[in-house]
């Protein structure tokens, strides 16, 4: 199944998309102004999907918006979980930082009201930030059922789906502060979309992420080549923290951002970025 929101007819819906992506049919939900996150919290407790409410209607001529406009709280990410990604970091300014081993992940927030969705133009800042604005694709992980110091071997069962994020980043604030949430959390820094898959469709821990940046492939990496897989990351960030149904946890991006380029190739106002992972379809955002 696939959940998304939009807007059409001066109204927001939310509803199901048919499995080919073409089609959306409404559901009978008071207010869409959350998105789908009532639906998660509603399957959540055992109640019945809403019924349809209206026709159908080609999602071309729908305005997508992110399936969790703005989600439960701050965003779960995490950092260097590809090792193909760390390796390029190594010869960046994070240089001295990289850890010697990898014994535990690197989770940090993103604010949730940098959410927009997944045909949204996002405007660079300025003057808070100088030209560093880097991409990432990246899969999200949505939980389904809640729960603290969930183990490993458990954890898929708390998954209710995927969607896609870009981790938008501004290296140089990020830098500055040496905590990551400032250069992670500006308006607009972090496109998702376009619909949230469920569980019972894909996989997540076999699929494959790919980012291109007008029209040129720089990221193309799979998910069963993460160093800490799904199951790993929702124990991590479950222990001794209840997460809840709605929870987002981006799961880190591929080798081939703009900060691993010699040089580093930021992004500039013209450029559009898209992120395309199998199972779940495309998000593109034009920046300016």
């Amino acid at each position: 199944m696939r959940l998304a929101s939009w807007s059409w007819g001066g109204r927001e819906h939310v509803g199901t998309i048919s499995a080919d992506g073409r089609e959306a049919t409404p559901l009978a939900l008071r207010d869409a102004s959350a998105g789908v996150l009532p639906l998660i919290q509603a399957l959540a407790q055992g109640d019945p999907l809403p019924s349809p409410s209206g026709a159908r209607l080609p999602v071309e001529v729908l305005s997508l918006r992110a399936p969790l406009p703005r989600p439960l709280r701050s965003l779960f990410c995490v950092g260097r979980n590809y090792r193909a990604h760390a390796n390029e970091l190594a010869g960046t300014v994070f240089r001295d930082s990289m850890p010697q081993s990898d014994p535990w992940p690197i989770v940090f927030g993103k604010l949730g009201e940098c959410v927009v969705g997944p045909r949204d133009a996002v405007r660079l800042p300025s003057p808070a930030t100088t030209v560093q604005i880097d991409y990432e694709s990246e899969l999200a992980v949505v939980i389904g059922r809640g729960g603290r110091d969930i183990p490993r071997s458990r954890a898929m069962d708390h998954v209710f789906g995927y969607t896609i994020v870009n981790d938008l980043t501004a290296r140089d604030v990020q830098m500055r502060h040496q905590q990551w949430e400032l250069g992670k959390s500006f308006d607009g820094f972090c496109p998702m979309g376009p619909w949230i898959v469920t569980a019972d469709e894909m996989d997540g821990r076999a699929t494959r992420v790919r980012g291109w940046v007008n029209g040129a492939l720089r990221q193309d990496g799979l998910t069963k080549d993460m160093i800490f897989d799904i199951p790993t990351l929702i124990e991590t960030c479950s222990r001794g923290i209840t997460l809840f149904p709605g929870d987002v946890i981006a799961t880190g991006t591929p080798a081939g951002v703009g900060m691993g380029m010699d040089p580093p190739q930021w992004l500039r106002p013209g450029d559009v970025v898209r992120i395309e992972i199998d199972g779940i379809g495309v998000i593109e955002n034009p920046f300016e």
